[in-house]
């Protein structure tokens, strides 16, 4: 198949407000031009909040801190994503460790996977956020693939501590929702925002 992208209004940017690399793969996926501008925001989950106000919140904050350094026809686009097991939200893993009793928890059960979804126009700064989640269930693991698993360093920079999309893939029977909010980013969500929020015709040119 040839190559195509989305047809962007004359003078808009789109900037993607994240250094993950399976957010950028997704976004060129769907062919949309983008560049990408990783947001400082102090991403620190107040206490208290619940997990999907969370999520929403830091997306927003993120969004916000990049649109500060773009020229007024940028429409930023920013994501955070967690897993919550039982209540509790798993961010990164700390360390192997901190990996090992993340899919310890995660084995045998099912939990959520948020993801924070933000866009924002810098122009009028007219920003729309939102929560997405997809629910995950997890085969029993066994010590052996845990161990096995987190040597093979994949789980230490992603939330919950697997990729969906990698060797994880091995350890899921099933999931409810969107596959891709549970890599990062929430696409059909993200292109009904673009659609309805912000007037952006999803064609494509070759």
């Amino acid at each position: 198949m040839e190559q195509v992208s989305i047809q962007l209004p004359p003078r808009m940017s789109v900037v993607l407000a994240s250094a993950s690399p399976r957010r950028r793969e997704l976004l060129t996926q769907i062919g949309l031009p983008f560049s990408v501008f990783p947001s400082d925001a102090d991403e620190t989950i107040p206490a208290g909040m619940s997990p999907q106000l969370a999520v929403q919140t830091l997306s927003l904050l993120k969004a916000a801190d990049v649109a500060k350094h773009q020229d007024e026809d940028a429409l930023v686009i920013a994501a955070d994503t967690v897993v919550v097991s039982e209540g509790t939200i798993l961010t990164k893993p700390q360390d192997a460790r901190d990996a090992e009793r993340m899919l310890s928890q995660l084995s045998g059960k099912r939990h959520s996977v948020l993801t924070g979804l933000t866009v924002l126009r810098r122009r009028d700064a007219k920003s729309v956020s939102v929560t997405e989640e997809t629910f995950v269930y997890f085969k029993t693991l066994s010590p052996r693939e845990i161990t096995s698993y987190v040597a093979s360093k994949e789980p230490l920079d992603k939330a919950g501590a697997y990729g969906i999309q990698g060797l994880g893939g091995l350890f899921i029977e099933k999931i409810e929702g969107d596959y891709y909010n549970v890599v990062g980013l929430p696409l059909c969500r993200l292109g009904k925002l673009l659609q309805e929020e912000f007037n952006l015709e999803l064609t494509w040119e070759v």
